[in-house]
């Protein structure tokens, strides 16, 4: 079999077979098959796509392309995975839930880039929180109480690390087809029975429009299913950063807001929702009585009880997290509105890298954030401003990336003579 003659068929719009794909991902990741033919057949696919077989053994190959994560010993497996956004910390709402309700979460999540925020980063907010664990410890800890999370290893699928860095300098990022695979490959070697995927559209999205999320979104649950596990999808919109925190120890906090003092707002309805869907997907209750146990498990304080008791065996500070000391970078600016108007739209892509130009992200895979620099945003989608009202409170260690960053979020923030109509909604559609 020939390297070539794969790129050929693909270019002429024809189907792979599975000996084929699995050749292509086996040689690609042992490094027989070079850069520029790998090149040449994401570019194939990127023209003419794949069908659902297709992308079913992609997956499966590059799943099994290095080390996946024996999960046999637990019971009531669940995952939830973000297509990442801007103030998303729903997993810090939505996993302790879960463990609260009896279900095991044994989650490996990522660090942030660019204009997205990760949860690893978050976490390493709190003072002592360990990402690092064993696979040993990380095991006995969901056995203990339900609920660990750690930075993802190297070895888990190989292949999609190695195929994203190319199609990162290829233009072939935006394929759904590869996207999805990419995806669902780490999803599925890291072993959960049960996965609900939060697809993002918008303009802080990877994903532009509802439609185009859907359609990723119904593939990636059909890959899921093809493997044998049980799968959910919920289309939301980032069209506005969901919470109003953004950095990393900012959205710690608002994840306290939530679940200790009661807070009602954006992220605390879709993380109630993400958490319903995927208590749903994996017991079978029906998503009114799914509702009806989050709901109440939030409000009764039991998931705030669990999100400590988590934050505590993996060397957390609880006591630090309910009193608020977390680090907050030590300068601070209060950003106003310099018009009267109306928040009319926004470029969350560009609120999400006011953030990173503030310290809080990163902007190579190499750079260190500071997990205390971020910003409070005041203002909704729709809401009234005056002259001189407060738009955003920011953080940052290094005072000469305050004004930049002041520039990027009044670029950002739409704000217009009249008021908005219809505001999008916050999800469009559950897809299972």
């Amino acid at each position: 079999m020939r390297m070539y003659d794969i790129i050929a068929k693909k270019r002429h719009g024809c189907k792979l077979n599975d000996e084929e794909i699995a050749f292509f991902v086996r040689g690609y990741t042992d490094g027989s098959i070079p850069d520029y033919q790998a090149s040449a057949l994401l570019m194939a696919v990127c023209c003419n796509g794949m069908d659902e077989e297709e992308c079913t053994s992609l997956t499966y190959h590059m799943m099994h392309s290095g080390d996946t994560l024996d999960l046999s010993s637990l019971r009531n497996t669940v995952d939830k995975h973000s297509t990442g956004g801007v103030g998303d910390m729903t997993s810090l709402v939505v996993t302790p839930t879960l463990a609260a309700l009896g279900l095991n979460v044994a989650k490996m999540s990522g660090r942030g880039l660019g204009h997205t925020g990760g949860t690893v980063d978050k976490l390493e907010s709190i003072p002592g929180f360990n990402t690092s664990l064993s696979m040993e410890a990380f095991l006995d800890q969901v056995r203990e109480i339900g609920i660990a999370v750690i930075g993802q290893t190297a070895d888990l699928a190989p292949a999609d690390k190695k195929m994203y860095a190319l199609r990162d300098v290829t233009a072939t990022i935006d394929a759904v087809p590869l996207i999805a695979s990419s995806i669902m490959s780490k999803k599925l070697a890291a072993g959960a029975e049960s996965i609900l995927l939060d697809v993002k559209y918008g303009s802080g999205a990877f994903m532009k429009t509802k439609e185009n999320a859907a359609e990723l979104a119904e593939l990636m649950v059909k890959l899921g299913k093809n493997a044998g596990r049980n799968m959910g999808a919920l289309v939301t919109s980032m069209e506005y950063p969901l919470g109003r925190k953004i950095g990393n120890s900012l959205e710690i906090l608002e994840a306290v807001d939530i679940l200790r003092d009661g807070e009602r707002s954006d992220a605390r309805y879709v993380s109630s929702e993400l958490a319903s869907h995927l208590y749903s997907v994996a017991t079978g209750t029906g998503i009114d009585e799914s509702r009806k146990l989050v709901n109440e498990t939030i409000d009764s304080g039991r998931t705030y009880e669990k999100f400590l008791q988590w934050i505590g065996a993996q060397g957390g500070d609880p006591e630090a997290v309910d009193k608020r000391q977390l680090p907050l970078s030590p300068h601070r600016f209060e950003l106003r509105s310099p018009v009267d108007g109306y928040i009319g739209s926004a470029d969350t892509e560009g609120l999400g890298m006011a953030s990173c130009i503030l310290g809080a992200g990163r902007t190579t895979k190499e750079d260190v954030p500071d997990l205390g620099a971020g910003y409070i945003l005041h203002v909704s989608l729709g809401q009234r401003v005056s002259h001189g009202d407060l738009l955003a409170t920011l953080y940052t260690s290094d005072v000469m990336k305050m004004a930049p960053a002041c520039n990027e979020i009044l670029a950002s923030l739409h704000i217009t003579d009249e008021k908005p109509g219809k505001l999008p909604d916050l999800i469009y559609k559950f897809i299972h």
